[in-house]
């Protein structure tokens, strides 16, 4: 176990390292500057501002210079946001965007791996139909328009909940359930295709044949390998929910960090763009690298070598 996650590591390190050598570079070749667009100062004051935070320095000297402070977690000043560094920006911005995406996944899994299992227990009937129907709309239907359709009926038309803001319990609903659509469809889909491979096993057909009880052959012995499909799942999925959607946080005014990595693109924000990224590939790799640690508790016969 520990050289196989000493072996990760090194990966998750080269993988990160690539991440942001490639967004360094792609980033200062589109044409253009942080401080071009700022028709409000001079060319003198924009020349010394690119000398203050070392942009017009050769660009490999950037990088080995970016690269060093890195390492060291010093992810340097915004060049937008005037005396806030990128790792206070992270820091708090996170949090909003994994209260929103932890209740999103919480939802999706307490939806979608029952529904799931009810409609592969129900193959071809009413409830299948109905059940595969929904996860049908729930992966084709975009966010937004989920986000809208929310806000005028609960927000506008009902007056049930608030349309903006995160200030209390109720402004998470709204956010929650739009965030939480697609991976509840996606997870009824794996979750059905998956026990629907695993109720047609010879092991689960003998303990049919023996007489037990649909429900204990289907919690007892069909349920931990049929949710292997959406533990493979859950790590992207923990990753993109919990670290923001910027259509959801824009559409409902949340202070979160999809938004403020969208916003770092839109104004050529160097520091906070590698930043970001940074981050965001970061909790990927160690999401995936928690879930592929997981099956060997879910089962033990899948070896981490």
């Amino acid at each position: 176990m520990l050289k196989y996650i000493l072996k990760r590591v090194i990966l998750a390190v080269v993988t990160i390292w690539g991440v942001a050598t490639i967004t360094f570079f792609l980033m200062n070749m589109v044409p253009g500057g942080p401080f071009v667009a700022e028709k409000s100062i001079s060319v003198q004051a924009q020349n010394a501002l690119n000398e203050k935070y070392g942009l017009d320095k050769p660009l490999f000297e950037q990088y080995i210079t970016y690269l060093k402070d890195a390492s060291h977690f010093d992810f340097g000043g915004s060049l937008k946001q005037r005396g806030r560094t990128v790792t206070s920006i992270i820091v708090s911005k996170f949090p909003v965007s994994a209260k929103v995406g932890g209740l999103s996944i919480l939802v999706s899994l307490l939806i979608g791996i029952p529904l799931g299992c009810i409609a592969a227990v129900r193959r071809g009937k009413f409830l299948d139909h109905f059940i595969s129907i929904f996860a049908t709309c729930g992966i084709a239907v975009p966010s937004f328009v989920i986000c809208t359709v929310l806000m005028y009926l609960l927000g506008s038309k009902l007056e049930l909940l608030p349309t903006f803001g995160l200030t209390s319990w109720k402004h998470y609903f709204m956010p929650v359930i739009s965030l939480s659509f697609y991976p509840t469809a996606y997870i009824m889909r794996l979750m059905r295709s998956s026990m629907l491979d695993v109720l047609g096993q010879d092991y689960i057909r003998t303990a049919r044949a023996k007489g037990l009880p649909v429900y204990v052959c289907l919690f007892k012995h069909a349920l931990r390998n049929a949710v292997l499909s959406v533990i493979t799942y859950l790590g992207p999925m923990m990753a993109f929910t919990m670290t923001g959607s910027f259509i959801v946080e824009k559409i409902f005014t949340l202070p979160g960090l999809g938004g403020a990595f969208v916003s770092s693109i839109l104004n050529r924000d160097y520091t906070l763009i590698m930043g970001t990224t940074i981050f965001l590939a970061s909790f990927l790799v160690i999401m995936n690298m928690l879930v592929d640690i997981i099956y060997q508790f879910v089962d033990p016969r899948i070896k981490l070598s």
